[in-house]
């Protein structure tokens, strides 16, 4: 399906604001949350397709997958930003990078495979949850007072690795909170997951090309399940409201902040549930 040649300018029109706008959305979130935006594009690129009318099959493949492309930029210009101000636990992040790897290799071997339908419903379940934990979990609800060491940490991290991937988000998401239950700072956790983005997105960024490498009734110009067109609207912007939403971040107070993380996520969730099992 070629929706440049059958599709109206007027949809061709609101397909790229809506594009734009998720990639203006994205990056702020991506610089205030350390999310990478995922939480944002994937739900919008996932009814932008449904709205061009591609097949049910394709839809969150091609959501992740574009998606985490976008991510590589977009948590780059975050990661900067966020290593200026000094709340990058590089020394973290040295600890975890392969483990993290490892799990992005398997969530994306599972995202290749599994239905479209199954990939929505593991969105909409994990983030609400994480969404609840941030908006009213309590100060004392912690699972240890610092981060786990050796295999725990390692675990924790192909966790994150693995869901983060299958959900086509940047690490953050999932990150953040479970640096938090582990009584990690709420802003040195938002600045380290923004190096998460860029350790996720490009090696499941080439997983799903490959995964989607041949596919039938892919939109043009995609590389497998990355669509290129999707990743030039909304990357650029991302990337220049990125370092926007890292100074945002260090003038909003910690309860603030995190309420903030809680209200985008259990929005984006319940709008693919519903989608979904409606």
């Amino acid at each position: 399906m070629d929706f440049l040649t059958t599709t109206s300018q007027s949809d061709l029109g609101m397909f790229a604001l809506g594009l734009v706008i998720a990639g203006v959305v994205g990056g702020l979130i991506a610089g205030m949350l350390g999310v990478g935006g995922g939480i944002v594009v994937v739900p919008v690129l996932y009814h932008v397709l449904a709205g061009l009318g591609f097949d049910e099959s394709l839809r969150m493949h091609l959501a992740i997958g574009t998606s985490l492309a976008t991510i590589i930029p977009t948590s780059l210009s975050s990661l900067r930003a966020h290593s200026k101000r000094g709340t990058v636990d590089w020394a973290l992040l040295k600890r975890w990078i392969v483990p993290m790897i490892g799990g992005v290799v398997i969530g994306t071997a599972l995202a290749g495979y599994v239905s479209g339908h199954m990939l929505a419903l593991i969105f909409g379940i994990v983030a609400l949850p994480v969404a609840a934990n941030m908006a009213f979990g309590k100060e004392s609800g912690r699972l240890g007072d610092h981060l786990p060491e050796g295999a725990g940490g390692w675990t924790v991290a192909g966790f994150i690795g693995g869901l983060s991937s299958m959900m086509g988000i940047g690490g953050g998401t999932l990150g953040v909170p479970t640096m938090h239950l582990f009584n990690y700072p709420i802003h040195r956790a938002v600045g380290t997951a923004s190096a998460y983005g860029v350790i996720i997105s490009i090696p499941g960024a080439i997983g799903l090309a490959l995964a989607g490498w041949g596919a039938q009734g892919l939109p043009p110009y995609s590389l497998g399940y990355v669509n290129l067109l999707g990743f030039a609207l909304i990357a650029p912007v991302s990337v220049l409201m990125a370092p926007v939403g890292a100074q945002l971040a260090h003038l909003t107070d910690t309860k603030r902040l995190k309420l903030v993380f809680a209200l985008f996520i259990a929005v984006t969730a319940v709008r693919m549930l519903w989608d979904v099992l409606g």
